[in-house]
């Protein structure tokens, strides 16, 4: 029974692991899409959003049979409990990704306007989070994960910066508004994503060590 057991948490975590890197590589592409005014590249990612929906259906019913099945205790259940939650962020991070597609593709539309300073900066950060926290679960590392979510607020700020930098420029281009404001709406999806990339990270503590970390702040 054990051993039962064992296979179906190893068949759990590789489909969250599947997950994981296909939902990563539809945000870099979601991202590449507004950089280079990819419309194409923006269809992609919008009109593959059914395959994470689909991914994540099943790792939740996976993950509600097992605990049925083989009624966990101790590590285990509290494994399986982080993975059910990690699935569905990453889920939520699948369909910003393709929020994000569907400003890009607005903007492919618009009039070419220079970005803020630090929008790209932002897009890499977020998108290292996202890869750290992934990172962070594959490796079961407490440590990184403790970095992550200390990440968080640089986000923060660098949105807070971003917003300023949008309206300043706004007043100054007004005939630009428009992607502007696409710009400005893909800078609070993007800080929901380091958001929902701090929320694994804090699974990924609560799976090694037992401990909540949520609004805590440093290590133990």
């Amino acid at each position: 029974m054990r051993m039962r057991l064992q296979r179906d948490i190893d068949g759990l975590t590789s489909g969250i692991i599947s997950l994981g890197a296909l939902v990563e590589e539809r945000l870099r592409m979601a991202v590449k899409a507004i950089e280079c005014r990819d419309m194409g590249l923006a269809d992609q990612v919008i009109e593959g959003d059914i395959e994470i929906d689909r991914q994540e259906v099943d790792i939740e019913e996976e993950g509600l049979k097992i605990l049925a099945l083989h009624q966990p205790v101790a590590d285990q259940l509290r494994y399986i409990i982080a993975i059910v939650k990690m699935n569905n962020d990453l889920e939520r991070i699948g369909d910003l990704a393709v929020n994000v597609a569907e400003r890009a593709k607005l903007l492919g539309e618009a009039s070419a306007v220079q970005m803020p300073f630090d929008f790209f900066t932002m897009c890499e950060k977020v998108q290292e989070m996202l890869q750290k926290s992934l990172d962070s679960l594959v490796n079961m590392n407490a440590d990184l994960a403790y970095d992550i979510c200390a990440e968080d607020d640089d986000v923060d700020m660098m949105k807070s910066m971003m917003q300023e930098q949008f309206l300043d420029k706004a007043r100054r281009d007004p005939e630009n508004l428009e992607p502007l404001v696409h710009l400005l709406i893909v800078s609070r999806h993007l800080e929901r994503i380091a958001d929902h990339a701090t929320n694994i990270a804090e699974d990924v503590i609560y799976m090694v060590t037992g401990r909540i970390h949520r609004h805590k702040g440093a290590r133990p």
